[in-house]
């Protein structure tokens, strides 16, 4: 599993005083930088590096988050197919899950325009993260 700490700026906040929903895409993107960093691991974007494509996400908003207090974004494989893995998502604060989510990505080549196999030395990278639905949610 991934770990990432986030502050809060004062820009994230809306009018009811809390994070803004629209964060929480931003932040699970950051976190799943070690992960690109399997398939790029420059993390260089130019057309013919990158490696990755995401068709799906999605995000469950638990409880509120506010400004003031740092958030831990958790990064995990929840499963690997041939050319794609969905990595889960969580963002806690004060030691409560507030927010989780999913990603399907898969590995892409944008010159060919075609999914590709996920090579096994990544494969192993991805498997060592890899956690159970089940235990999303817990410390």
């Amino acid at each position: 599993m991934f770990k990432d700490c986030v502050t809060p700026r004062f820009g994230n906040i809306d009018g009811l005083k809390h994070v803004n929903n629209t964060v929480v895409a931003d932040w699970f993107e950051m976190g799943r930088n070690g992960i690109f960093r399997y398939f790029t691991p420059d993390l260089d974007l130019s057309y013919e590096k990158w490696k990755l494509i995401m068709v799906r996400t999605e995000f469950d908003f638990v409880s509120q988050m506010y400004y003031g207090t740092d958030v831990e974004i958790r990064t995990y494989v929840l499963s690997i197919g041939n050319s794609s893995f969905t990595t889960g998502h969580e963002a806690w604060q004060d030691g409560e899950l507030k927010a989780k989510g999913k990603a399907v990505i898969v590995h892409y080549d944008f010159v060919e325009k075609k999914s590709e196999p996920i090579p096994d030395k990544i494969r192993e990278n991805l498997i060592r993260h890899l956690r159970n639905e089940e235990d999303i949610g817990k410390p």
